[in-house]
């Protein structure tokens, strides 16, 4: 099984994201953590955590690691510590540690923040880090989502390298997409944008007619 650190390990995609993983017979999670106190609800469920914060150095978070995925986020806040540089370092310590693929939870907007009021500064971060993976020697996918949402599962996206509309989709299946992304062979060094609805995740990951896979 292929180890898999995930940063944003306690947040509300992190945590479906973990859940998936647990159950997977390719995947082994490994939570990444800020404090040792959010060990706690990890080995509850025999889940391998790591201690790291993407403020600090966290060089050592990848030792070891097959694949990483970044679905830290600021919720606003300190948006170019978290959402730029702890991605950038997190990229750079993947590179350091020759981690096989690394997949990153990006957003819609994120090609041109500057049409956006409201979320100028968190896109431009996201944009800032989404280049420096691309620039990176790393196998990567970077995946952009519209609005996320705490609805249940459909399981269905509408996937493409450009969706020509906005909408929202759940983080549930934010995570499943992640997941599927993670396998050798599938969308390398892609770039793509992901709503609800549409067809089966796995259909439209491993279809060829949307130009990835």
């Amino acid at each position: 099984m292929e180890k898999v650190l995930v940063a944003g390990a306690t947040g509300a995609t992190g945590k479906h994201i973990v859940d998936l993983l647990k159950e997977s017979p390719y995947f082994e999670p490994f939570a990444m953590i800020r404090k040792e106190d959010q060990k706690v609800s990890f080995e509850a469920q025999n889940v391998n955590w790591v201690l790291g914060d993407v403020s600090e150095d966290i060089k050592h978070t990848c030792k070891g690691m097959d694949k990483v995925i970044f679905a830290a986020g600021s919720g606003g806040k300190n948006v170019v510590e978290i959402d730029q540089e702890g991605a950038k370092k997190l990229i750079d310590a993947s590179q350091f540690n020759k981690v096989k693929k690394f997949i990153m939870l990006s957003s819609m907007g994120t090609d041109q923040p500057k049409q956006s009021d409201d979320l100028q500064e968190y896109l431009e971060a996201k944009q800032n880090a989404d280049r420096h993976l691309k620039n990176s020697d790393l196998n990567y996918v970077i995946v952009r989502p519209g609005a996320l949402t705490n609805e249940n599962p459909t399981n269905h996206i509408k996937l493409a390298h450009k969706l020509n509309s906005q909408g929202s989709i759940s983080r549930a299946d934010v995570a499943q997409t992640l997941v599927r992304v993670l396998k050798d062979g599938i969308a390398d060094k892609e770039t793509f944008e992901i709503l609800k609805e549409g067809i089966l995740i796995s259909k439209a990951i491993d279809n060829n007619s949307v130009g990835i896979g």
